[in-house]
């Protein structure tokens, strides 16, 4: 694949493909109503329990909507210590000295192994590795930092089945993104190996939301609200110093971090969380790429769409390289 057609895809669409859009749109519909719940309160400093039930019911929905559109593969539940947890494994003969760990998203405070599933299948399908997903504990019932060791817990049940670390891929999309970096300071300031490479879509970086793109993309964005922003970060980091590495990963410490890959849609509030994350890595020497996709939203890998696929085969690409 010509990798500059995936860097930065910011030119205008063409009349194919405005049909090609066109087409989309009513499939697509109930599945953005869905996304829309998810990243919606009613009011700025809204988690009450109604706005809360509304988000992860429509996080669950849209895992339902998107996975009958999707080549499934073997899905194997179980538990760890626990934890819920699931193997998405291909279906075929495949290699077994690989694994990736899935983080989902959902802002901390909704997300599920199903709607972990379909994006997990998408890692998997690229790649022919096999994909554990983890259910962590989510806000304002386990604020800050359940999640974050839920995750050591999945990534010490790998090192337990004999994986090394460079064996891994650490895979992200929103909080999930914010997460899988959070797990690497973690694991750098208590000087273990680091994942061989990570995988971040959309991810979410800068908890005090100080990036251009939160007021100047505010319009564009048909799915995340400022609001939103601010209301799940106050259940899930509630008195906490929010520019701390472990809350806000941008401002860590990225010397030795792995190659990274960063995608992110044009019309994100988000999107300086991506950019300012690719320059800070950067400025520490660390091999990352920056993959914008015009026109595209918040976690837009998820959705049957051309450039969803563009995206997906980017990152097989990424992870199979030498």
């Amino acid at each position: 694949m010509d990798r500059k057609k995936l860097s930065l895809r910011l030119k205008p669409k063409g009349r194919k493909e405005e049909e090609v859009l066109g087409q989309e749109d009513h499939r697509l519909a109930p599945m953005l109503r869905a996304l829309k719940a998810i990243h919606s309160v009613t009011a700025p400093d809204s988690m009450d329990p109604e706005d809360l039930a509304r988000q992860r019911a429509g996080q669950e929905l849209l895992g339902r909507l998107v996975a009958p559109m999707i080549v499934m593969k073997k899905w194997e539940p179980f538990q760890i210590k626990g934890m819920p947890a699931a193997w998405v494994k291909p279906d075929w003969p495949h290699d077994k000295r690989r694994v990736i760990l899935y983080c989902h998203g959902g802002g901390y405070t909704s997300g599920n192994l199903g709607y972990s599933r379909p994006l997990a299948s998408k890692l998997s399908n690229v790649t022919g590795w096999e994909t554990l997903c983890f259910e962590y504990r989510l806000a304002p019932e386990h604020p800050f930092p359940a999640a974050v060791d839920d995750a050591r817990r999945a990534w010490d049940y790998l090192m337990y089945l004999g994986y090394g670390a460079r064996d891994v891929v650490v895979a992200g999309d929103s909080a999930g993104g914010n997460l899988a970096l959070v797990l690497c300071h973690q694991l750098k300031e208590a000087g273990r190996q680091l994942p061989g490479r990570l995988v971040l879509m959309s991810p979410w970086t800068d908890m005090t939301a100080s990036g251009r793109s939160y007021t100047q993309r505010a319009e564009l964005d048909p799915t995340i609200t400022l609001d939103y922003v601010r209301a799940v970060r106050e259940v899930y980091a509630g008195g906490q110093e929010l520019t701390s590495p472990l809350l806000s990963p941008l401002f860590g410490n990225f010397e030795g971090f792995p190659p990274t890959l960063i995608q992110v849609g044009s019309n994100e509030i988000l999107f300086s969380d991506s950019l300012r994350l690719r320059e800070r890595m950067q400025t520490a020497n660390v091999h990352c790429r920056l993959e914008v996709f015009s026109d595209m939203w918040h976690v837009f890998q998820m959705f049957p769409v051309r450039k969803a696929a563009l995206a997906m085969e980017s990152i097989g690409n990424f992870l199979l390289e030498p």
